[in-house]
């Protein structure tokens, strides 16, 4: 009878168990088949082996551990009950329960240690995989790689093994005192042993603790040694790094406590053959008081007496050290700085046109809203994004806007979300719209080059693969293959259907995986349902399609690389695809300035003070194949994931020209360059102290208040080079002042890629800022006069970003100007404001304006260099002429009249076009 009660006890503990650890495997299994769906089997296996080794690994060690710490504390108090059950009828009973709920704690500190210590399998790959910098740091004359590969491992694995330790001797300790072979008598100094047990805790007991102690005391001097190299980290200084007092204090500080740690250990392993038990009270005592002493007071009086009178001079050396790393820990090391000349002399050439034709006057949400009103189509397409591009068009090299076409299943009718919609019908969205930055119809609006559903190209680029299938809308699981049709899109009065052809989603090829994912994602649904098919091959079977918004999927591959917050889809080779900018980074870079993620919108939640964008991920919007592309070979860190994985990464040399010539510089990196570089441009390290020459962020005017401009993509030609370029370029301006000082260009196109040039302006000079144009935009009568009444004729005006446009060794302000109906989203743009030296100007194209800007240079100023020098002079005075009548008219508010010279100066300004054409 017996035995059977054991029988049935034993089988309800093994269906518990089971129950508890199904969805784990039945989710691990379904993770399996996703991975090698992708085509990425080895990664997981790499990850989850790994996983499986640390947490069998840590749990044995921690249960084996606690359990014999226990057992021999249980061995040693054999003849002795726990206090709590003395007098207790029950005592044997209850004292193998409490038996019972210490084996339960000690299995549940060990699955909670094991379940931590699995989280760590990165930190141990990267340490058995290290790959050296080409570099060592100045304190120790380490290699960087030490620290961004080594250290960290010998960090978690001293906190391991004191958790361990501590765990261990709390256990230790609480058998103890509950069965009263340890007791506390406040009447003493010290602790007091119980009479009967004296011996036997002097020779056993003692034995036991004192081991205990001295193991926890001598991981503690490891853990004093391992902070020397911590303090190249230390935020104390007037740098990130060591500094004066961390070299000079505490780095003795850590010497000492690590020493003493040691003599600790070695004390309370003598004491266990001493009778003198308070000697070790003693040790730790001392010990206490050298720790106060050496590791808290001592530095802080070096600090305030020998270093704060002497700052600069003491901390000079540590500068150097900070600004040297710093730069190189974010690639600043390489920027090119040159001068630029500002200069007033502009000539609107031949050689510039590239330029002029690609300056941007659609700002994103503008654009994205127009585009979200006139080419949605139907109410469950959305646009996400937009997204900037370059694209060779009928032999031109153009800058465009682009937005995919995705399907919203939140905009779907209520009455229509049924769970064969939701999972088999709405699948997927259609195609994507597409116009150049600087071309206007005359409503105002875009001029689309392709458009519709389904698309329709106006230029040399078709769209074979329309559908998106995966994209940057929110993930949920469809099925394809089943044996419904998918709604594919709208057809007038009816609706395209389509069936998947393409190699996405995870076949369901037998009753056995739809059984699998049926518990795995809580619809049994997927069981029952008819239009599920698990045919007799892969290719004939329903395929279930998940992980389907973009950033999640990379992450889910690869979690070890940081991504950018915006993704963008390119048309290469007439399929959709995504593009994401994939970084490698750390905190461990010895005194390397710390960008916290506040700062970036990196998809991270912890601080760097390394950065290389060393991977582009290509994500095929239909079937959601990734490719990892390394563009960084020389990366260490990216070495080292190479080496853990070695079938993720495809080589540089391998990636076809076509994609590389949509790879852009991320805007994530290049403003986090940029940030860092405010400061670190100054490599003087007496200037950097005083911060004598911080610059910031040009500003800009933005709903009445002030901010940072973004970085923006331009087509322009750089100075001193042969043809124009896509590039990302920045204005920076003093911190307490508007004025420009320099701009940053990161260059994006071929051999050129990556690199990093920095034009500065004379410091002599005034250059304006953005934002001082924009004041002199709003102290212009005519301009704010004509906002003002557009404002209280029942339209909102909306300001678009202005953006300085270097052109020859001159600078154009470009300011768009939308008008939007009050109760209306379809934002028009109406006018272009164009600002060069003195002149500024609004007409209702950016030729109009350019054209006015420059005649009115020519005429006020007739010996500077002008394209219009050829041109009959009584044109330009004409067109002149027109345009103060025009601008008297609008004051006087005779908007006939105004309309009437508008029309007049616009055949003027062709002509004068023609002539200079």
């Amino acid at each position: 009878m017996q035995l059977r009660q054991k029988a049935i006890v034993a089988t309800i503990l093994v269906m518990a168990i089971c129950l508890t650890i199904a969805s784990t495997l039945v989710h691990l299994l379904t993770e399996s088949w996703w991975f090698a769906a992708v085509g990425f089997s080895n990664v997981f296996q790499t990850r989850i082996s790994w996983q499986i080794v640390v947490w069998l690994a840590t749990f044995v060690i921690y249960a084996a551990f606690l359990g014999i710490n226990y057992g021999l504390a249980l061995h040693l108090t054999r003849d002795r009950v726990f206090r709590f059950l003395e007098g207790n009828p029950l005592e044997l009973f209850t004292n193998k329960i409490a038996n019972y709920l210490a084996l339960i704690l000690i299995f549940l500190i060990s699955l909670s240690a094991a379940s931590s210590s699995a989280a760590h399998w990165e930190t141990i790959l990267k340490y058995l995989n290290a790959t050296e910098f080409k570099l060592n740091e100045p304190i120790y004359a380490r290699n960087i790689g030490f620290y961004v590969f080594r250290l960290p491992f010998y960090k978690d694995f001293q906190n391991w093994l004191i958790i361990l330790l501590l765990a261990g001797l709390i256990l230790a300790s609480l058998i103890y005192v509950f069965k009263g072979t340890v007791g506390f008598d406040w009447r003493w100094k010290a602790m007091t042993i119980d009479r009967q047990w004296q011996k036997l805790l002097n020779n056993r007991i003692k034995t036991h603790l004192s081991l205990l102690f001295a193991a926890i005391a001598l991981t503690i001097a490891v853990y004093f040694w391992l902070e020397r190299y911590e303090l190249l980290y230390s935020s104390r200084s007037v740098v990130w790094g060591a500094g004066y007092t961390d070299t000079h204090a505490r780095l003795f500080a850590y010497w000492i406590m690590s020493i003493g740690s040691l003599l600790l250990s070695i004390i309370l392993i003598v004491t266990i053959w001493s009778r003198r038990f308070l000697l070790s009270l003693y040790a730790v005592a001392i010990y206490l008081a050298v720790l106060v002493l050496v590791n808290g007071i001592y530095p802080a009086l070096q600090q305030k007496f020998i270093v704060e009178p002497n700052e600069l001079n003491k901390e000079l050396p540590y500068i150097k050290y900070n600004l040297e790393y710093t730069r190189q820990a974010y690639n600043l090391d390489k920027i090119n700085a040159t001068d630029y000349p500002a200069s007033a002399q502009l000539t609107l050439s031949q050689e510039n046109q590239a330029t002029i034709d690609n300056i941007r006057l659609w700002d994103y949400q503008p654009l994205l809203d127009t585009y979200r009103q006139i080419q949605e189509i139907r109410l469950y397409y959305q646009f996400n994004d937009v997204d900037v591009d370059r694209y060779t068009l009928d032999g031109n090299y153009r800058q465009i806007m682009l937005a995919a076409r995705e399907l919203s299943y939140e905009q779907v009718p209520q009455q229509a979300k049924t769970w064969v919609n939701q999972r088999l019908k709405y699948t997927h969205g259609y195609g994507l719209v597409m116009s150049p930055v600087n071309e206007v119809a005359a409503d105002g609006l875009p001029i689309l080059l392709i458009r519709n559903i389904p698309p329709v190209s106006q230029v040399d680029l078709q769209i074979q693969e329309p559908a998106i299938y995966y994209g940057e809308e929110k993930d949920r699981y469809i099925f394809t293959g089943t044996t419904t049709p998918e709604f594919d899109y709208p057809k007038g009065d009816e609706n395209a259907f389509v069936y998947y052809q393409g190699t996405g989603g995870v076949p369901l090829s037998s009753f056995w995986r739809k059984l699998a994912y049926a518990y795995d994602l809580g619809s049994w649904k997927i069981l029952i349902s008819n239009y599920l098919s698990t045919g007799s091959s892969q290719t004939a079977s329903t395929r279930i399609h998940y992980y389907r918004q973009i950033e999640e999927r990379v992450r889910h591959v690869a979690p070890f690389l940081q991504y950018d917050h915006d993704p963008y889809i390119a048309l290469i080779d007439g399929k959709l695809q995504w593009i994401i900018d994939a970084y490698t980074t750390s905190d461990r870079y010895p005194y390397s300035e710390v960008v916290s993620n506040k700062s970036t919108e990196l998809i991270t939640d912890q601080k760097i003070n390394y950065i290389r964008n060393s991977v582009k991920v290509l994500v095929d919007a239909k079937n959601g194949t990734m490719q990892f592309f390394v563009v960084d070979p020389n990366d260490p860190v990216l070495q080292t994931y190479s080496k853990i994985f070695p079938d993720l990464f495809q080589a540089n040399n391998t990636i076809p020209a076509d994609i590389k010539a949509h790879f852009r510089y991320p805007l994530d990196l290049f403003n986090i360059q940029a940030q860092i570089y405010t400061a670190y441009h100054m490599s003087d390290p007496q200037v950097f102290y005083n911060r004598e020459d911080l610059w910031r962020f040009a500003n800009k005017m933005s709903e009445s208040e002030r901010e940072a401009i973004e970085p923006y993509y331009l087509i322009m030609r750089l100075p001193g080079q042969p043809k124009e370029e896509f590039v990302l370029i920045l204005p920076f301006t003093p911190v307490n002042k508007d004025n420009m000082i320099a701009w940053m260009a990161a260059r994006c196109d071929g051999d050129n890629y990556g690199n990093l040039v920095l034009y500065e302006f004379p410091k002599q000079e005034l250059i304006y800022g953005p934002f001082q144009i924009e004041a002199r935009i709003n102290q212009n009568p005519e301009i704010s006069q004509q906002l003002t009444l557009w404002s209280q004729e029942g339209s909102r005006v909306i300001r678009g970003d202005i953006l300085v446009i270097p052109i020859d060794g001159a600078l154009l302000y470009i300011e768009p100007i939308y008008l939007r109906a009050e109760q209306g989203q379809l934002p028009e743009l109406k006018r272009v404001i164009v600002a060069y030296d003195k002149e500024i100007v609004m007409m209702p194209t950016l030729e109009q304006s350019l054209a006015a800007v420059f005649e009115r240079e020519a005429i006020l100023n007739p010996q500077s260099p002008s394209t219009l020098t050829n041109i009959d002079p009584r044109l330009i005075q004409s067109a002149w002429g027109v345009y103060n009548q025009a601008q008297s008219a609008l004051r006087q508010g005779n908007w006939l009249e105004y309309g009437r010279y508008q029309e007049e100066l616009e055949q003027i300004l062709r002509q004068l076009n023609q002539k200079v054409e």
